[in-house]
């Protein structure tokens, strides 16, 4: 039987925790996590593997009852339905005990083989946060390459900080997990915020690789929903641009009736219907504009306000149990 960890209590050196989401994913799981464990052998460091199944409705959830079974040490979390990702990675995070945690994809793109290439620099460089970052963003479609390149630039102008290439992929000694842990919003954005928090970072670059099976369940609609938790949780200037585009339009209007005004008084006033019409589309496009710039902030607010749990469990495996 295969030991994935050794207790914590009696291990002399610190131990690691590789928090794995997963979803869709049972077909290709077992061939992974071997590739996992022939990585974590290279490190000679007792660890364990948090596998958190986030409402998969096919087979994955039985695949990791059956992974328990053979090996010892392998805790897994099954969430009641689909809470999407990064609360996964919040569930997954919660419950590991390591000293130091991995996170990663576990649909094959984060390569297991950089393991002990991240275990060693966080062992040397005594950096808080190791962090993969993407050197490609592998096989995507031009308009999905396209749309992260916008998205990042937006975010990179608008919050102050880089994130170029960043990834989920990264490892954090207890420091950085507790640190992150203490930030209790419900719209998560999970890369955005161990950025935020400032820890000291290494970085090491890697290809991302297409992945072991299936194809990626984030929709269009998915995508665009974590770009707009993105940019409002770590930037307030849409709703100044809405004030500063107000002010563009009051002076513009102020010129506009001084303008129509003195054409009155000299008696050469135009009837002007055609601009008239213009205008009332521009500002009426700008007011549905900064309504719906408010409204996303509104909703921040709101999923916030309301302090639902991130994510439910339905079951779990606990090997100490």
């Amino acid at each position: 039987m295969e030991q994935f960890q050794m207790d914590s209590a009696e291990a002399q050196p610190p131990f690691l925790s590789i928090v794995l989401p997963v979803f869709r994913e049972g077909r290709h799981l077992p061939a992974f996590l071997t590739a996992v464990r022939s990585s974590m052998g290279k490190c000679n460091l007792p660890y364990e593997v948090v596998l958190v199944d986030d409402g998969s409705p096919d087979e994955t959830w039985q695949v990791i009852v059956e992974e328990a079974k053979r090996s010892q040490g392998l805790r897994a979390l099954r969430l009641s339905r689909n809470f999407g990702k990064e609360s996964a990675l919040c569930a997954g995070l919660e419950h590991a005990r390591g000293n130091a945690v991995i996170a990663m994809d576990a649909d094959g793109q984060h390569p297991p083989s950089l393991i002990p290439d991240m275990v060693r620099q966080w062992q040397t460089s005594g950096a808080d946060i190791v962090e993969a970052v993407k050197r490609g963003r592998g096989r995507e479609s031009l308009s999905n390459k396209l749309g992260a390149q916008l998205f990042y630039f937006i975010l990179n102008k608008l919050s102050g900080f880089h994130f170029k290439g960043a990834s989920d992929f990264k490892l954090m000694n207890r420091k950085a997990v507790d640190a992150w842990l203490k930030m209790h919003e419900r719209n998560v954005f999970f890369r955005g915020m161990t950025i935020w928090m400032g820890f000291t970072t290494v970085q090491i670059p890697f290809e991302v690789v297409p992945r072991s099976a299936g194809h990626s369940t984030w929709s269009a609609l998915k995508r665009l929903k974590l770009a707009l938790i993105g940019i409002t949780a770590f930037s307030s200037f849409p709703l100044h641009l809405v004030t500063f585009a107000g002010v563009v339009f009051l002076v513009i209007s102020v010129l506009l009736g001084l303008e129509t005004l003195y054409l009155k008084l000299v008696g050469r006033a135009v009837s002007g219907f055609a601009t008239v019409i213009l205008l009332e589309l521009i500002i009426g496009s700008l007011l549905m504009i900064s309504l719906g710039i408010i409204g996303e902030y509104l909703a921040r607010i709101y999923e916030e306000v309301k302090g639902r749990p991130r994510y439910i469990v339905t079951e779990s495996i606990d090997p100490d149990e």
